[in-house]
């Protein structure tokens, strides 16, 4: 599937920051401050995550795990505090919570500075649970029109 050239770079720079490919390619100091917010020690990278609600299966990767804390590394032109807040990706938190992550940290850079927002297991999913279910009426009114074989498994 082709990239963008924002999803080029963002990929580029994870790459930089977590394995330090193509390193060169970034600012120094940025690359610092990203790698100050992973865990120590980094357990593992690119882990697969799922988590039921309902009849919904939510899955993804979070870019690396610790211990107890999960990092997943954003790049964006423009950073708004509280951005992840009502992120899917939250979900992360209860499919990690058998592996001992007690927190879900966002390290995003605007490629000008770096910030971070963390979650822990007590997040109010309440937002996200409201939007998932109103998609789902929207997949179940639309069902007829719906080919792709992953919304519907058949």
């Amino acid at each position: 599937m082709p990239q963008t050239e924002a999803q080029f770079k963002g990929s580029s720079f994870e790459e930089a920051v977590i394995k330090g490919v193509n390193e060169d390619a970034f600012d120094p100091e940025i690359l610092d401050k990203v790698r100050a917010l992973l865990p120590r020690p980094m357990m593992k990278t690119q882990v697969y995550c799922e988590y039921q609600l309902d009849n919904v299966l939510l899955y993804g990767y979070v870019d690396v795990i610790g211990k107890t804390l999960a990092v997943d590394i954003k790049t964006t032109s423009s950073y708004q505090e509280g951005r992840f807040a009502h992120s899917h990706q939250n979900f992360y938190l209860p499919a990690l919570r058998s592996k001992g992550i007690r927190t879900l940290r966002y390290v995003i850079t605007d490629f000008q500075d770096v910030y971070q927002e963390n979650y822990d297991q007590t997040i109010d999913f309440s937002v996200q649970e409201i939007q998932i279910k109103l998609f789902c009426d929207f997949l179940e009114e639309h069902r007829n029109e719906i080919t792709d074989r992953k919304i519907f498994g058949k």
